[in-house]
């Protein structure tokens, strides 16, 4: 007996070992794959009017209900994909097939699926970008509780009423509703943010996103305590800006070293990254390289962002004695010291920052007015018949 109740204890155990390690697997989830299905639209009735002293009441078949859409919402409460690992399948309802005294069926009821901002919507066969919820205003967030309807639901068929006519009068047929679509989609996360802080570990970028914004990321002295991305927001002239801290990034990431490079899809919306080097460190002149060649590996377009080169941790002796040497070593960079624990050169990060973003959002505005400002726009998507509906 007391065996077999240490046996049950061990197992009861690591049964909750285990799922506090899914759990907190799954915390943060960037990635899904899910399949979705609009309602199919209910069959039209075959049904005739049978009253008292009628005795020929013709045909009375109601119509089909519609089926349901499958339809996008995005939603600022929801942060990552989690939700979508212990849910892959989303079908809306059906519609409700037409009933006798022409009464129509009820349509189907819509899925909605909520999704946070920077969503991108794939198809998971083809990998063909379908929507992206972030791409709108220079890569700001889309509005709040905006909705995209993906799939219709399929149309409900019509009751026999609608064919009777001079030499029917009784049609004894009528339309099915029509089917619904199911598509496979791999679903994105790629958050959004204004400034990105990349570095090696330890390199301060957690203790800077605690000292700019109300964000409480763990620091602690050793390396990858940032597992997942955080972000945080600084209030800065009236306007917020937010930061973007991924976990550290180190020689090898693109080749799976440490915890990789798939977090390097976190930032590539901003406006700027903010390259942290900690001066105290044996590697320190050979860090911004290496930073350099690990997101050029991961996307050419992430290695000429716009960027300012940060120098952390200037109130140790043997930083501060470097960061001249440092300065002198990228001359066309557009360079910065700091010291979180003392503060200094904090209040020029934060202007610097500004600065960048303002740049950035205000060269947005200018190239979309540039594209929208020719004066003409296409009349095609007026009528479906295009050119044909002309003749």
């Amino acid at each position: 007996m007391s065996g077999g109740f240490f046996i049950s204890c061990h197992r009861a155990c690591e049964l909750v070992f285990f799922n506090t390690r899914s759990q907190s697997v799954i915390k943060f989830a960037d990635e899904a794959t899910i399949s979705v299905a609009s309602g199919k639209g209910g069959d039209g009735c075959v049904a005739f009017r049978r009253e008292k002293y009628i005795p020929f009441g013709g045909p009375a078949g109601g119509d089909g209900g519609k089926g349901g859409d499958v339809i996008f919402l995005v939603k600022s409460n929801v942060r990552t994909l989690s939700f979508l690992r212990f849910r892959q399948t989303f079908k809306a309802q059906n519609g409700i097939p037409g009933m006798g005294r022409n009464m129509h069926g009820k349509d189907g009821e819509d899925i909605v699926i909520p999704v946070p901002p920077g969503t991108i919507v794939k198809d998971a066969e083809t990998d063909e970008i379908i929507r992206d919820f972030g791409a709108l205003s220079g890569g700001r967030s889309v509005n709040e509780g905006e909705r995209w309807t993906f799939l219709k639901g399929g149309k409900g068929g019509w009751g026999n009423t609608h064919f009777k006519n001079s030499v029917n009068q009784a049609p004894k047929f009528a339309m099915p509703g029509q089917p619904g679509v199911e598509r496979k989609l791999k679903i994105e996360l790629s958050l959004i943010a204004d400034i990105g802080l990349v570095g090696f570990p330890n390199a301060g970028k957690s203790s800077l996103l605690d000292a700019f914004t109300n964000a409480r990321p763990k620091i602690a002295p050793y390396p990858f305590t940032t597992k997942i991305p955080n972000l945080g927001v600084l209030t800065l002239f009236d306007r917020d800006i937010i930061l973007a801290d991924i976990p550290g990034i180190i020689e090898g990431a693109h080749e799976g070293a440490g915890l990789g490079i798939r977090f390097l899809k976190h930032i590539s919306r901003t406006a700027c990254l903010a390259f942290l080097v900690d001066l105290s460190d044996e590697n320190w002149r050979e860090a911004f390289g290496i930073l350099k060649g690990e997101l050029e590996s991961f996307s050419r377009e992430l290695a000429v962002k716009t960027r300012i080169l940060v120098a952390t941790k200037l109130d140790l002796p043997e930083a501060e004695e470097r960061f001249e040497e440092f300065k002198a070593m990228f001359p066309e960079e557009s360079l910065f010291g700091i010291s979180v624990f003392s503060g200094e050169g904090l209040d020029e990060l934060k202007n610097a920052l500004y600065r960048q973003v303002t740049d950035f959002e205000k060269s947005t505005q200018e190239a979309a007015g540039q594209e929208s400002g020719n004066g003409f726009f296409d009349t095609g998507s007026f009528d479906e018949g295009g050119e044909e509906s002309l003749t």
